[in-house]
């Protein structure tokens, strides 16, 4: 039986190339996609989450749009990674089917009130939506079947040196999220700087045809680290967040207290790892079978690419 994924996101270029994958997986079913202000604004994430729903094809999807800055502090948006549009140079045809009028937050709590245990949260933006919807109704930490995230990492961050952006972008949001009753995994940037669409890649990917020259690969090559001694490609950071749901077993993990640090003048937003701590409340990756990743991923995206027109 599939698993009944929801994904509250930014799109954001990885963020597409997750929900093609959470749609394009026979083992995964898409029940709903809710929106946050993140890489780039609100209006703009839920735009592309319309846009994108209809492009790839996952048109009886909900789509409902959440929270449009953090709990506390400024709006921190990442254009320059992404573009202005969140998207790089992609450019979709105006969507036609509506946004749902059921706020996200509340779709999130009634999703998974209506199916206990049965869907997945995945979330890959910052965590803004899901701490509203903890403090509306703490029960989602139980209702939840797993609860998966993009963010955080124990050894460096890319917003800052200490925070990587989903979490520091609203980090009073992160700290309610890991201080919940369940587990959080952290699929964090140790582990998503693994997954990078470098050259060969690339070039399997190319095989994909119209689906890969209008969507996949203008979305895994539009970022350039120039900075980065060691960038062999874009990381596909989100991708990694719904693969770990479908394939946990591409993934070495270890269980972790997780703390987030939301007053450090130079560590706002910074994950606090402790590997040792005998009552961990989190399970991190650490560790991913990068070829097995790349053709799962790519088997997948062929199957979308098989039955695009």
């Amino acid at each position: 039986m599939a698993k009944k994924i929801l994904l509250d996101c930014d799109p954001g270029l990885d963020d597409a190339l997750a929900l093609l994958l959470a749609h394009g997986d026979p083992n995964l079913e898409l029940v709903g996609v809710t929106t946050v202000g993140g890489n780039v604004g609100l209006d703009r994430t839920t735009a592309n989450a319309l846009a994108l729903r209809e492009y790839i094809g996952f048109d009886r999807v909900p789509v409902s749009a959440g929270a449009s800055e953090p709990l506390l502090g400024d709006t921190r948006e990442a254009s320059h990674v992404h573009g202005e549009s969140g998207l790089g140079t992609i450019t979709l045809p105006t969507p036609v089917l509506p946004l749902s009028d059921v706020h996200a937050v509340d779709f999130i709590i009634e999703t998974l009130r209506a199916t206990p245990g049965a869907v997945h949260l995945v979330a890959t933006g910052p965590l803004t939506n899901i701490a509203l919807a903890l403090k509306q109704e703490p029960a989602i930490a139980r209702w939840a079947a797993s609860f998966t995230i993009m963010g955080g990492s124990f050894t460096r961050g890319n917003a800052t040196p200490a925070a990587e952006f989903n979490i520091y972008a609203d980090p009073e949001a992160a700290r309610i999220v890991f201080d919940a009753d369940w587990q959080v995994v952290m699929v964090g940037l140790d582990l998503t700087l693994q997954a990078q669409a470098n050259g060969p890649v690339v070039e399997r990917l190319a095989t994909l045809g119209t689906l890969a020259d209008e969507l996949i690969l203008p979305l895994a090559t539009y970022w350039v680290d120039t900075t980065n001694a060691d960038w062999d490609g874009q990381a596909v950071h989100d991708v990694c967040a719904v693969a770990y749901v479908a394939r946990p077993d591409l993934f070495a993990s270890r269980p972790a207290l997780v703390r987030v640090e939301t007053r450090g003048e130079f560590t706002s937003g910074e994950t606090v790892v402790d590997f040792d701590a005998p009552f961990p409340n989190a399970v991190v990756p650490v560790e991913l079978d990068v070829a097995g990743f790349w053709a799962y991923v790519e088997h997948v995206y062929r199957l979308v690419a098989t039955n695009h027109v």
